[in-house]
């Protein structure tokens, strides 16, 4: 204690006292072989804290000396975890085909890539969940048709959406008539609501496009879209001929008993717009309560989406290993299509909730079966001898006027209608963007840079 205290007193002179004015002797200290002299400890500890008083007294405010330390932060920041995500962690991916190409399209070359971690959805987007999306649309809507705004201190606007609206009430249905369908035209009988009115508005920025082109405004890669948002409830008809699905047509989106089954019947552009919607309204409430926000929810390009379905295993043909469908039991561990068409031998007829079967090893449910997952990326049959090998990636922005053959979107993972040959984790399919199938959904990812690049999540 006392070697502390003369150290502590050393330091003090040192920097507080010119060398002109620095004393023969500091301090008396006490002899170290007197340990025992209480009352000369306590007055060595009184005389140290009148020596920092004097320091902070005669030195001033604390500052950097001249010397280069780093612009000091605002707050400590911790990133924050998104609800129902799990983390994937980087590393290498040897991604491509860890089987046989029965179709014979050479389309997944075996390559080894590094992969940047994030977070994903351990499940499938429920319908549940995709419902909060649509009734969201919903009610902006109304808000904003009837008028309900609130006026910002900055003297702009924004939508009461903390407002109730009552969509049972006769007088609110009137003032929203042109949203719903005369009982004359439903074919139901009666007044229904016309969801195709549920149009989500949003604006995008390519920033790859603007590094390209660094002379251009930014505001001139900036694109909007208006997006129909609701599911196409009609795919359970409209794609397998010469079958009856009316019950499941009718029901699978809205009734509670399909909560938490994977939404269907969603194109590629309705899940971007979802992704959009989902970072606006986490970044809305984050902002609001003056937090930081970093990232945004998108979908899984195919690349990390092959990397997270495999769970850390190199090579291994589906997400729980393999080269089985079945355990030791007996038991399937996906839902598909098994055998020669017995749908429901593995547990499910159609979709199965989005948290069945076991996870893989990173925590995440039905990267093989149940519906097949749109991705971010491209489809392009020589993706795999054209991507970098650092966060590999193939992405086009679509025009409206592309021939039908650029706007193929890539599809993963397989669905309960498929052979197992989809299910494996290096096999590529695709669809069109614009087309919604009632085995195809999606889940989505988020992104934090700096704790991914080590691997040590805060």
């Amino acid at each position: 204690m006392l070697a502390f205290l003369e150290k502590t007193l050393n330091i003090v002179h040192r920097f507080c006292w010119k060398t002109t004015d620095r004393p023969k002797k500091l301090l008396y200290l006490p002899n170290r072989k007197n340990n025992n002299n209480s009352s000369m400890k306590q007055f060595s500890l009184k005389i140290s804290a009148v020596a920092l008083l004097a320091l902070a007294a005669s030195c001033g405010q604390p500052g950097n000396g001249g010397q280069l330390v780093g612009e000091p932060t605002m707050m400590t920041y911790r990133p924050p975890v998104p609800l129902g995500m799990v983390y994937v962690p980087s590393g290498v991916l040897k991604m491509g085909a860890s089987d046989e190409d029965v179709r014979g399209k050479h389309d997944a070359m075996i390559r080894t890539s590094q992969i940047t971690g994030f977070y994903m959805d351990a499940t499938e987007i429920s319908n549940q969940e995709y419902r909060q999306f649509t009734n969201w649309v919903r009610d902006s809507i109304a808000h904003a048709t009837l008028g309900d705004y609130v006026d910002d201190p900055d003297g702009g606007q924004h939508l009461d959406m903390k407002k109730k609206i009552n969509w049972r009430d006769p007088d609110l249905q009137d003032q929203l008539v042109q949203f719903y369908t005369d009982a004359s035209q439903s074919g139901w009988g009666k007044k229904e609501f016309n969801n195709s009115k549920l149009v989500y508005h949003y604006e995008t920025y390519d920033y790859a496009a603007n590094v390209k082109n660094p002379n251009q405004p930014g505001s001139s890669f900036k694109a909007t879209h208006d997006i129909a948002v609701y599911p196409d409830t009609t795919v359970w008809m409209k794609q397998f001929t010469y079958s009856y699905n009316e019950p499941i047509a009718v029901q699978y989106n809205w009734f509670p008993a399909f909560n938490t089954y994977p939404v269907v019947g969603v194109n590629w552009h309705q899940a971007m717009a979802f992704c959009n919607w989902r970072t606006q309204l986490w970044k809305g409430d984050r902002e609001a309560h003056k937090m930081y926000f970093e990232g945004e929810f998108t979908l899984p390009n195919e690349m990390q989406w092959e990397w997270a379905a495999r769970g850390g295993r190199v090579e291994s043909p589906y997400p729980w290993g393999g080269p089985y469908l079945v355990n030791k039991k007996g038991c399937y561990l996906a839902n598909f299509k098994p055998q020669r068409g017995n749908y429901a031998a593995d547990g499910g007829l159609y979709t199965v909730p989005v948290d069945r079967y076991w996870p893989n090893d990173y925590g995440l449910y039905n990267m093989a079966g149940n519906v097949a997952e749109w991705t971010s990326s491209s489809y392009f049959g020589t993706a795999y001898q054209t991507v970098a090998d650092l966060n590999p990636n193939i992405d086009y922005n679509m025009r409206d006027n592309d021939p039908q053959w650029m706007k193929r979107k890539v599809v993963r993972g397989g669905s309960w209608r498929d052979v197992a040959f989809y299910l494996q984790n290096g096999t590529r399919d695709y669809e069109y963007a614009d087309t919604a199938k009632a085995y195809i959904g999606f889940r989505c990812i988020y992104q934090q840079i700096a704790p991914a690049l080590t691997n040590r999540r805060q």
